[in-house]
């Protein structure tokens, strides 16, 4: 797993449970963080991908995603995980996000987290992509105790809960990154069937 986030290398085992594969870390291989230099979540997702199966020879898989806020014009987008700086906590990133929406309306907070996910074999350019969007709004506070990155100021409208007040069945249910997940599973089993 091209990955070296925790909480999303927990939610990406329990999405791809039941392949028959191993999910190991790229950080227990010795794979470094590519360095994401795309302008869109699939260019991003490849990115990773690609240099995570060139460093170990191994077949890999990566995901890409972020949050795009109507009223920022998209942004943090592509940038999510380092909206607030290159050394931002999830909490700067939060505190970046609910400052700038401080003046925008209840009714014009809509946003989505995007995943593009992508699967890569050792020496093979063709990619398997899937991608998946989770619509919400954005809170005015943080929600919950779950999740990570944005989970806790990202309303669910389906459940009326934050992302990080649903428990990690719920989320993998709803979210950008279970969608994504789900699909890219289903292209692998058809592919090596």
């Amino acid at each position: 797993m091209a990955s070296s986030n925790a909480g999303k290398i927990r939610e990406i085992a329990r999405l791809l449970d039941g392949l028959g594969v191993e999910i190991v870390p790229q950080s227990e291989l010795g794979v470094v963080d590519a360095d994401e230099t795309g302008t869109t979540f699939v260019e991003n997702s490849l990115i990773k991908a690609r240099h995570a199966s060139d460093a170990t020879g191994l077949p890999a898989i990566a995901d890409d995603s972020g949050l795009v806020v109507d009223a920022l014009d998209g942004r943090p987008g592509v940038y999510s995980a380092r909206y607030a700086g290159p050394d931002a906590t999830d909490d700067d990133n939060v505190d970046q996000l609910l400052e700038e929406l401080e003046e925008v309306p209840d009714g014009s907070r809509g946003a989505a987290f995007h995943c593009a996910a992508s699967f890569i074999m050792p020496g093979n350019s063709e990619a398997i992509i899937a991608e998946g969007v989770w619509r919400g709004t954005i809170l005015r506070a943080r929600r919950g105790h779950g999740g990570f990155g944005y989970d806790p100021i990202f309303l669910d409208p389906e459940s009326g809960l934050s992302g990080a007040e649903l428990n990690p069945d719920e989320k993998n249910a709803r979210s950008h990154r279970g969608q994504a997940l789900r699909k890219l599973a289903a292209l692998l089993r058809k592919q090596f069937s």
